[in-house]
């Protein structure tokens, strides 16, 4: 019926996991479906297919014809990265929440989740949530208001959809981050652009100015500002005027202003890599969750929605505390990233031991000083691969009461979550980012014994497809 490539307009009728939305086209003889992520039902939209499936088109969202009738038009300038920002927060969490359980139900095989479903967690706020923003230069950019490509520009923003080289300079508040820094945003794109310096351009690689990357911390409500740049004309850049230009513009919310040099071309490279000078203030920021601070730097591993992470942390540790947990054993937080919870768990219960591991040697060296900070002692770090740290350490083998696993987006690798299981921990309080692979470990941790006990849904990202999940399962 189509082929890859094709641009074709649909109405989006339907909404799947994720935030793909669904268009049916019915003929004589079948029905085909496209899914189309970052659409929502009752659009219509221009699309190009990507890919063909034995049962249904995958294809990639251009532009939105016409919105859904329930769409509230507000203040905001859409981006790429919001795509419901213009939806009812409830109209999202209801939708988000059905299919999330759906998906869950048919991936995992576990048909009584609806009956062992605890409760959805909304965000605290549902606007300038995130603690942590990363914006492009290009000198490719897509004219918002004529809707057209111009060369040789300047622009600072976002990536256009489906695009790597052009870039929609943000000229305000996307209604994400921090509002008073990003309705300022377009003063400094102009005073960046009358320093006579190029905008990185993608497809040749050249250019001067590549990102700026933002880090606020709630507590302090201060911002940590990092300008990243190639060295293609470095000695020509007035780092000490634009340094001036920032503190004069946002005064004393910016407690450090970092320069990075960063010439690695892969797009996809960590932006903050390369080598970076401090112009002005502190590199780090500080950061309160349930009454423990935690100190980011700018490249550190932090939850971006703080206030809602500390609803999630919050159930997760009542699931932990809901069963007692012995003297004489230890809980094992897996894929620990900077050691949050297990901080939070050692506070709430001091008399247990608590071994945080995971494989970024920067987060476990984070967990570290912040442990220390928090004058919190009954807790250790392992900086290592999870899988390969319980095959070396088999003293931990019956000696579990709780296991805390929070893995990346891809979920545990098969032959880590058996050792997981082979632990024999009564509890199992699994934290993820991404329920589908969840809803998959868990159909591994049901035939190993396990029964889902409780399961949760929490809104960290109001405005995405994005949704988290607790499930806590127990040895039968």
């Amino acid at each position: 019926m189509f082929k890859r490539g094709d641009k074709i307009e649909l109405e989006i009728t339907d909404f799947a996991f994720g935030g793909r939305g669904i268009s049916k086209i019915d003929n004589d003889t079948q029905r085909t479906l496209v899914f189309v992520p970052n659409t929502f039902p009752g659009q219509k939209v221009k699309v190009t297919i990507s890919a063909k499936k034995k049962k249904h088109y995958e294809a990639k969202l251009l532009d939105i014809i016409e919105r859904s009738p329930i769409e509230n038009i507000n203040e905001y300038q859409p981006i790429s990265g919001a795509p419901y920002i213009y939806v009812p927060v409830k109209e999202q969490e209801k939708l988000k929440k059905e299919s999330t359980l759906e998906t869950f139900r048919r991936l995992s095989g576990i048909e009584d989740i609806h009956e062992v479903f605890d409760t959805f967690i909304t965000a605290p706020d549902h606007f300038f949530y995130r603690n942590k923003m990363e914006y492009s230069f290009s000198c490719i950019e897509h004219c918002l208001e004529s809707e057209t490509e111009i060369d040789d520009a300047f622009a600072l923003g976002f990536k256009r959809r489906g695009t790597w080289w052009k870039v929609e300079s943000l000229n305000k508040a996307s209604g994400l981050f921090d509002k008073e820094w990003e309705d300022q945003l377009h003063l400094v794109r102009k005073y960046l652009e009358k320093t006579g310096l190029a905008a990185w351009h993608p497809p040749k690689k050249t250019g001067f100015f590549r990102h700026i990357v933002v880090r606020k911390s709630f507590a302090s409500n201060q911002l940590l500002v990092n300008l990243v740049t190639s060295s293609e004309n470095l000695n020509s850049f007035d780092h000490i005027a634009f340094a001036e230009f920032i503190q004069n513009l946002f005064d004393k919310r910016v407690a450090g202003l970092l320069h990075t040099v960063n010439d690695n071309v892969a797009d996809r490279a960590k932006i903050e890599n390369g080598q970076s000078k401090l112009l002005f203030g502190n590199d780090v920021i500080q950061e309160e969750l349930l009454g423990l601070n935690f100190q980011m730097r700018m490249e550190s591993f932090f939850q971006t929605n703080p206030k809602c992470a500390e609803l999630l942390y919050s159930k997760a540790l009542d699931y932990v505390f809901e069963d007692e947990i012995r003297n004489n054993k230890v809980v094992l937080d897996l894929f620990c990233g900077t050691g949050t919870i297990a901080q939070l768990m050692a506070k709430r219960n001091p008399e247990v031991s608590i071994i945080g591991v995971d494989i970024v040697e920067e987060a476990i060296d984070d967990a570290r000083k912040n442990a220390i900070n928090n004058t919190i002692s009954n807790t250790e770090f392992f900086a290592a691969d999870v899988g390969k740290f319980l095959k070396f350490n088999p003293q931990y083998q019956g000696k579990i009461d709780t296991l805390i696993l929070d893995p990346p987006r891809a979920g545990i690798a098969p032959k880590t979550l058996k050792k997981v299981i082979e632990l024999g921990a009564k509890n199992i309080v699994y934290i993820s980012c991404n329920p589908s692979t969840q809803a998959r470990d868990a159909s591994t941790l049901s035939d190993a014994g396990y029964k889902l006990k409780k399961y949760s849904l929490v809104d960290q990202f109001p405005h995405t497809g994005h949704i988290e999940s607790i499930a806590k399962f127990t040895k039968k």
